[in-house]
């Protein structure tokens, strides 16, 4: 009856937001020919795929197509991507295309719109066909919120059966894939058609802007809930040869949360059975030629890990002191070194820069927050980043060993990161090579000082004489 409740609320509440869309008029010279809406379920990750078919029947070209989200989705974006279809001899292709949001006066209260910015106007009566994916976090709730260890995790996920779009849709289809063939329930819009693990609504016509029909699922989905509540990953460079990362974790199981007693006896005896959603394995995909890698948490070093190196990547499997259920956290510390060659370059300019990946190294992770902290070598000045997205940025200073002036450190800040952020960024700074002998100048001055101290109070009498 709680499940019945929230779903219903859950739908009102979607029905509300999108009664209001329809008093926004979309832009009467573009229209939708064709719409396919493909939603893949079967991760904590949310992945929609959408196909446009975008047809000019106005009298002028127009130089972007707009995207509609409702308010109820807004806070669980992560990732938007667009990107147009082209065919050069037969070969299909496409090419990326900037996406950003854009506020309208005319849009309705809550909705927000976005943008696709086109490389070329389309021409009137001229067609094109877009492809857009967008990612969602914490989208799939968790239903019963408590299971045993014996129990399977079942989720529910609500949308829509219509694509939500500011302009007139011809003919449109969604599909919903599943991570199993068990599904509780689900809405029916007719025509709904269900096969193994893809539910199909649809095809629909001529549906006019801002169509919208709230649909329900609630099926099963024992897919580990992996979240990082907070990273804080430090990439240390030193001219000297190395650059040392350290990142620190702060890791959760956001699924259905585990009641009762935990029975290690039965989790190693049943293991397809018993905490089939939980997980005890975790993977790292750190860049090639690593080094001195180590993992360790608050009470010391971990042995249960496994490193395997390559030349285009590594990959350092391993295990927390203890299998996590829903609700369980664990923290530990990932360390390890790389070249210093394969990762810092000069630019043109004179000018030096890191090229880095962004992200988080743990495969198949929700980040609710990543700190990237850059510290550049003492002596350097002008430092700047270059992000493919959005970031806060700002400065900060750190004091190391032997340090005078402190060491510049360059800080990046995003929430709700996807594997897809791990991305390249760069760092650009100047710096002066006579910074390197500042270090070994102040060790030989300080030997050199001791020593004529030693020298000094050997040759100095400190004896009392007697007075004649």
């Amino acid at each position: 009856m709680e499940f019945l409740l929230k779903a219903r609320l859950a739908l009102i509440f979607s029905i509300i937001a999108h009664v209001s869309l329809l008093a926004f008029a979309s832009p009467p010279e573009l229209q939708i020919v064709n719409a396919e809406k493909r939603i893949d379920l079967n991760s904590q990750i949310v992945k929609v795929f959408l196909t446009l078919k975008v047809e000019n029947t106005g009298t002028s070209p127009a130089s972007d197509i707009l995207l509609a989200f409702p308010p109820t989705e807004i806070d669980h974006l992560s990732l938007i991507k667009a990107a147009i279809a082209t065919r050069k001899k037969k070969k299909k292709s496409y090419l990326p295309l900037d996406v950003k949001q854009t506020e309208k006066l005319d849009a309705p209260n809550g909705a927000k719109i976005f943008s696709i910015s086109l490389l070329d106007p389309l021409s009137p009566g001229a067609t094109a066909t877009f492809e857009v994916l967008y990612i969602s976090t914490h989208t799939l709730k968790p239903f019963p919120e408590e299971i045993s260890q014996s129990e399977s995790q079942l989720v529910y996920y609500h949308d829509s059966a219509y694509v939500l779009s500011p302009y007139h849709i011809k003919q449109q289809s969604t599909f919903i894939k599943t991570p199993s063939t068990k599904v509780e329930s689900f809405t029916k819009v007719e025509p709904t058609n269900r096969v193994s693990k893809e539910i199909r609504y649809g095809p629909y016509e001529d549906r006019p802007p801002y169509s919208f029909s709230p649909i329900l699922l609630h099926f099963e989905n024992n897919h580990p809930f992996a979240v990082v509540e907070e990273l804080v990953r430090e990439v240390e460079i030193s001219h000297w040869g190395s650059i040392q990362i350290t990142e620190h974790y702060k890791l959760a199981h956001a699924g259905a949360r585990h009641k009762g007693v935990f029975s290690r006896v039965e989790y190693q005896s049943k293991p397809s059975i018993s905490g089939v959603s939980s997980f005890r394995h975790l993977l790292a995909r750190l860049p090639p030629k690593v080094h001195s890698v180590y993992y360790r948490d608050e009470i010391g070093n971990i042995s249960s890990s496994h490193l395997r190196t390559g030349i285009l990547k590594s990959e350092l499997e391993f295990e927390p002191r203890y299998p996590l259920f829903g609700g369980w956290k664990a923290t530990f510390v990932i360390g390890y070194g790389l070249p210093l060659q394969d990762f810092l370059f000069e630019s043109p300019d004179g000018r030096r820069y890191l090229n880095f990946t962004f992200g988080c190294p743990l495969a198949e992770t929700v980040v609710d927050k990543l700190t990237l902290k850059v510290v550049l070598p003492e002596g350097s000045t002008g430092p700047s980043a270059v992000v493919p997205f959005q970031v806060e940025q700002h400065l900060e200073k750190k004091y190391s060993y032997l340090d005078v002036v402190g060491r510049t450190v360059v800080v990046l800040e995003k929430k709700n990161l996807v594997p897809e952020h791990n991305s390249a960024f760069q760092v650009y700074y100047s710096f002066n090579p006579i910074f390197m002998l500042a270090e070994p100048l102040m060790l030989v001055s300080a030997f050199f000082f001791f020593f004529v101290a030693c020298i000094a109070y050997l040759h100095i009498d400190l004896s009392i004489s007697k007075m004649q």
